[in-house]
């Protein structure tokens, strides 16, 4: 299919084209090594050693830096023949440095690692999400989105679930070093199948400050909303260091761990389900809405990690919330940014956002990481509740 086709479909109401097809499988393999590699991270560092602060500090440097990435990815997608070549070399990054995470022995080389990773994927994001809203009808802009993030999610299931095998069967190491394998075969696919970006109108791209000055005044407004939201919204890979210290005493560490892991695999099946019926059901209802009740999610999730009672089935609940969370959040932010936003300034308007998003992601992760260990980790579940519930409120009613 080329890059013609693909704009007819986008106008006619066929929204899944070949370039979607594309872009969901690379997500769906760059993810499933991703995640892999992700739900090992806290045993990995316990095996070099690391402090507890540690997996905030990587979490939190590497979103910075990817932050600033998406930033600079924005305005390079605003050049249409840009966009595939820049995705496209995010995707090796990301295959290369998960990796390499086999060969890391000390705990400042896994967050060197984790920084350059981040800071491909940053790269890629605006430009892959280009690409993306322009193969699909503004009206079913939702269902693109949430296609994406169900095939991104599908990877992040089997990814724990390949390492707790793989850790089974041999060690954290190998099951790291595999991750190679799903990392090569989405960069294939992306380059395979995703149609190269051509412009569809004759406009010269606009200068940066110019492309930012041009960002619509309710884009502005959403972007706050969801800046409050992100500064408490942590990674999740905090969310396994908990249960695996939740569980501990009752289960002892080698098992806790692999509930743990089991755990983060039901939140992002939860995820996975969620996603494209989230979006659909946004394109339907309204997405301002659906995302606010997304966000408030998030709040309780939060509150439940305080107040809930520690056991399994309790922590079961919670991860599932959080998976209801991710899967409106993820797809609702980005195609309501796409109706939000004219095709001249998509890919800076991507970027701002997924800037907007990573310096939340920094500022959150090492906060909450400081407050768990300074404090109790109970401090840090409360700071993410009171910015959650913040963002839900400007989300919905600041328009």
């Amino acid at each position: 299919m080329n890059n013609k086709d693909n704009r007819s479909d986008a106008h006619t109401g066929l929204w899944f084209t070949r370039g979607i097809l594309g872009i969901g499988l690379a997500n769906l393999f760059s993810d499933w090594g991703h995640e892999a590699a992700t739900s090992l991270l806290p045993a990995l560092l316990a095996l070099v050693g690391a402090p507890a602060i540690a997996l905030g500090v990587i979490e939190g440097v590497a979103d910075g830096l990817s932050s600033f990435l998406k930033l600079a990815g924005g305005y390079i997608a605003d050049r249409p023949t840009w966009r595939k070549p820049v995705a496209a070399g995010g995707y090796i990054v990301v295959g290369l440095t998960t990796f390499a995470y086999s060969l890391a022995q000390r705990w400042p080389f896994i967050l060197l690692l984790r920084a350059a990773g981040w800071a491909g994927r940053g790269a890629k994001s605006p430009s892959r999400d280009a690409l993306l809203a322009d193969a699909a009808p503004r009206s079913q802009l939702g269902r693109a989105f949430g296609f994406e993030r169900a095939m991104d999610t599908v990877g992040a299931v089997a990814g724990p679930l390949t390492a707790l095998l793989l850790v089974s069967l041999a060690n954290v190491r190998t099951a790291l070093a595999w991750t190679i394998v799903p990392g090569v075969l989405a960069s294939i696919c992306f380059l395979w199948l995703v149609p190269s970006g051509k412009s569809a109108t004759t406009h010269q791209p606009f200068g940066f400050l110019h492309s930012l000055r041009q960002l619509p005044g309710s884009f502005r407004r959403f972007l706050v909303g969801v800046f409050a939201h992100g500064i408490g919204d942590f990674a999740p890979t905090l969310l396994i260091l908990r249960a695996g210290q939740i569980l501990t005493p009752q289960y002892g560490a080698a098992h806790a761990s692999a509930l743990a892991v089991a755990l983060y695999t039901l939140h992002n099946i939860v995820f996975a389900v969620i996603s494209y019926p989230a979006g659909a059901l946004a394109d339907r209802v309204g997405k301002r809405g659906l995302l606010a009740v997304g966000y408030m999610v998030a709040t309780v999730m939060c509150l439940g990690f305080i107040f809930a009672p520690a056991t399994l089935v309790w922590l079961a609940i919670l991860f599932a919330l959080a998976g209801i969370h991710t899967g409106i959040q993820q797809g609702l932010e980005k195609s309501l940014a796409a109706e939000l936003l004219a095709s001249e300034i998509r890919g800076t308007g991507f970027g701002v956002l997924a800037t907007v998003n990573g310096i939340g992601d920094f500022a959150s992760s090492i906060i909450v990481g400081a407050l768990w260990t300074t404090v109790a980790p109970a401090a840090g579940f409360l700071y993410g509740a009171i910015f959650s519930l913040a963002g839900t409120t400007l989300i919905y009613f600041w328009r």
